[in-house]
């Protein structure tokens, strides 16, 4: 079922979802090339307390610079609950309609990348569980995601090898939910200057949700959201031991809503992300650890806000991290409540953002506890595998008119607009 043949949300939580995305809806069709990004609409008249986020951490950063910052904030205890699992999109994901991915079409279960490849291009919204390794060849296949989907891991051992997915110009309603999707480098190409295999590459899409992935030793991106797309949700992931980790934008618009928290980072050299022209970049509770590259200390960074981005960072921890966080002249940057332990270079802060809660409820942690809860709750989990009863079976027979391995060859031989170096 497409977003929008969704039936409407009820009560005060769905009214203040429905306003906030029938305010960015409105705002993102006015923001031509070039534009400053809008200012957050307060939706204050339209709430009724503050749900989730009550209880939440406010203490602010007492500091910059290597070793300091002290956390100091009125944090209430941290819930290890339910919700770490939650399989309803929160986030910028959850507004305008919602992210339900393939909710309403048939489960089935693949166990090899051609089945995989056959599902996800279908037509029809479908869940698709992946169960064991699958190897994609050629190496370097990207499969394509098609709309209202979700690609769930069984367990904790999915994995994708040697490739990764891609979301084509107007997809939308899809999750992406606890798989590892691994080991697309290729030896003396750190750079990725000959080669170009992204973990999973999404161009102009709306409503996505990345959920309790871990991705390791990719080249290049490992998660690539570009140009317009909007209503993007990335939590509790792993991005591990690679050089360009998480980049956003590439576009000249101010139109891209995104929502990312509780990510682990670790052993990656740039782009923890990299935001250019994001409208709102809302990322908290983050843990950054070990981004020091001894071979390139100057360009090696956290996060960037870059060109007309607007980026909130909250209750995020940062740990032997150069440049934790930056903006452009042209950006804007607010960061309260993080830890900072043995970092160096930039700590920029510049303008007033705009209020996350204007658009949505969320809970937030205490920085303290971010180390602890990341590693706990992030990447592949077996309560989020959980398998579902299945509606349909896989088959030879299924979406003939789709021949898997031309669909395979077509992935592999995707060559147009690549990301840029930075």
């Amino acid at each position: 079922m497409s977003s929008s043949s969704r039936p409407p949300r009820t009560g005060r939580a769905g009214a203040r979802a429905l306003l906030a995305g029938a305010l960015l809806a409105a705002l993102a069709p006015a923001l031509p090339a070039q534009a400053a990004a809008p200012a957050a609409v307060p939706l204050t008249a339209a709430r009724a307390g503050t749900g989730a986020g009550s209880g939440a951490e406010t203490g602010t950063q007492s500091g910059t610079g290597a070793g300091s910052g002290a956390e100091t904030g009125t944090g209430t205890g941290v819930d290890t609950g339910a919700d770490r699992w939650s399989e309803t999109a929160h986030g910028f994901a959850s507004l305008a309609g919602g992210t339900t991915g393939g909710a309403g079409g048939e489960v089935v279960t693949v166990t090899d990348a051609v089945a995989l490849a056959r599902y996800a291009a279908a037509p029809e919204p479908y869940v698709i569980q992946v169960s064991g390794a699958l190897t994609l060849q050629p190496f370097g296949t990207e499969i394509t995601v098609a709309s209202d989907k979700t690609i769930l891991g069984l367990g904790d051992t999915a994995e994708l090898v040697h490739g990764g997915l891609h979301l084509n110009p107007g997809t939308h309603n899809v999750i992406i939910r606890n798989l590892t999707i691994r080991d697309t480098a290729v030896e003396g190409d750190w750079d990725c200057k000959r080669t170009d295999h992204d973990g999973i590459q999404m161009d102009s899409v709306h409503h996505v949700w990345i959920d309790h992935n871990r991705f390791s030793r990719i080249c290049d991106g490992q998660l690539d959201i570009r140009k317009d797309s909007e209503y993007i949700t990335v939590s509790y992931n792993r991005f591990e031991d690679n050089n360009k980790t998480f980049g956003i934008g590439w576009t000249p618009n101010v139109r891209t809503q995104i929502t990312i928290d509780h990510n682990l980072f670790a052993r990656t050299k740039q782009r923890n992300p990299s935001a250019d022209n994001a409208a709102y970049a809302h990322l908290y509770n983050n843990l950054l650890t070990a981004q020091n590259d001894p071979a390139d200390p100057v360009w090696t960074y956290g996060n960037w806000s870059r060109g007309r981005t607007r980026m909130v960072i909250e209750n995020s921890y940062y740990e032997d991290v150069q440049h934790p966080f930056q903006a452009d002249d042209t950006a804007e940057l607010v960061q309260r409540g993080s830890i900072l332990r043995n970092t160096s270079g930039r700590h920029d802060t510049r303008g007033d953002a705009f209020d996350p809660r204007a658009f949505y409820d969320y809970r937030l942690d205490p920085a303290s506890a971010v180390p602890a809860l990341v590693h706990r709750f992030s990447g592949p989990q077996k309560k989020t595998g959980k398998a579902l009863a299945h509606t349909g079976t896989p088959s030879a027979s299924a979406h003939t008119g789709t021949p898997s391995a031309s669909a395979l060859a077509a992935a592999a031989d995707r060559l147009g607009d690549r990301t840029p170096t930075g």
